[in-house]
């Protein structure tokens, strides 16, 4: 156990630099292993468990016409989260790109990989996107995974979009624990 939070330690790399004596024990949260996910949103071999963080805040759908020209829908356009720790410490954003940018200026975008139907079904879906730093050195920059799971509420409203609508915008709350994994 002392050595799998040595090792845990070493891979979380800069996250002390954002860390205070009050904020979550990143080293020991990532000694305790990964979350319970779908197979089709497993994160490659290579990779372990950096951080969880907790996302609360909303999808933004615009009311658009759809492409084959046969009414109107909600797309989603982007979200906007406040990330925190397990106690409620901030530890950054989240928004469109989409894009987790940490409190000290670390940032990432993602790139969707694989979806899964939520074990909610009136929430958005699971997700494990594959991401790329954007931002300087930090607490995300090592993050190479991420697994959206967890999700409450968030979906496009069931109705509302119409040719009076169009180009409104509806933000619907949700919430979602993100895993952030990286190499070993």
């Amino acid at each position: 156990m002392k050595m799998s939070l040595i090792i845990a330690a070493s891979l979380l790399g800069t996250v002390g630099a954002i860390a205070t004596a009050q904020d979550y024990d990143y080293a020991a949260q990532a000694a305790q292993g990964v979350p319970s996910a779908p197979a089709e949103l497993a994160v490659p071999a290579g990779n372990s468990l950096l951080m969880k963080v907790l996302a609360d805040g909303v999808q933004i759908y615009a009311c658009s016409a759809k492409a084959d020209n046969s009414g109107y829908e909600w797309v989603l356009k982007a979200p906007d989260a406040v990330l925190t720790d397990d106690k409620g410490s901030k530890l950054g954003t989240h928004y469109g790109g989409p894009s987790w940018e940490s409190i000290d200026g670390s940032k990432i975008t993602g790139a969707l990989r694989a979806r899964a139907n939520s074990t909610d079904p009136n929430a958005i879906p699971w997700l494990l996107l594959e991401t790329r730093s954007a931002g300087k050195q930090g607490a995300f920059a090592k993050v190479s995974f991420i697994q959206r799971l967890e999700t409450v509420g968030g979906k496009a409203p069931a109705s509302g979009c119409t040719r009076a609508s169009l180009n409104t915008e509806a933000r619907v709350g949700y919430t979602a624990t993100y895993y952030l994994y990286g190499s070993k």
